[in-house]
């Protein structure tokens, strides 16, 4: 199976170019990422969650957390590789560089999507899509998902691990 055809990316792509819920892609990016190349900070995989992770923190003006996320994604998806195979990589990077330009002159948020070129990959997500189809949600919760979720597993694996390191 070519690596973007995992139905952890597939998910991705449905979230960044429909719901445009950055932040799931943020998390089912990661998911798939630990599982190919947990702690590989280079993976061109991580390219990918870092635009996710640039849209989300310019959606919420956060410019310079977006701009250090863009400019981070860009050099990775840049490289030309099996990572961005089925996709318009040319205008993917414009979109980046885009992207780059209106953060640093603090424009507003304009979204643009993943540009898909591969059939196979479109027909992927078409059907993806039509088994799980996608629920509206309250655009103030997609752009405050961070804040707002259920954080208490984070909290106590935190807890625990601050536990361990006073015992030792």
């Amino acid at each position: 199976m070519h690596p973007l055809h995992h139905p952890l990316f597939i998910r991705f792509i449905i979230h960044f170019n429909e719901e445009k819920d950055y932040f799931e892609c943020h998390e089912v990016g990661e998911e798939y990422w630990k599982s190919v190349a947990p702690k590989n900070k280079l993976h061109p995989l991580t390219g990918w969650i870092q635009l996710a992770v640039g849209m989300y923190h310019w959606r919420r003006s956060n410019y310079p957390g977006a701009l250090r996320s863009f400019i981070r994604s860009k050099v990775k998806l840049a490289s030309g590789n099996e990572w961005v195979d089925g996709f318009d990589q040319e205008l993917l990077i414009k979109n980046i560089s885009h992207a780059i330009e209106a953060v640093t002159e603090r424009k507003p948020f304009s979204p643009f999507p993943i540009p898909v070129t591969s059939n196979e990959l479109k027909k992927m997500v078409k059907n993806y899509h039509a088994a799980n189809p996608t629920v509206d949600q309250d655009p103030y919760y997609i752009m405050h998902k961070h804040r707002l979720r259920d954080r208490s597993s984070i909290i106590n694996l935190r807890e625990q691990r601050k536990r361990r390191n006073l015992e030792l």
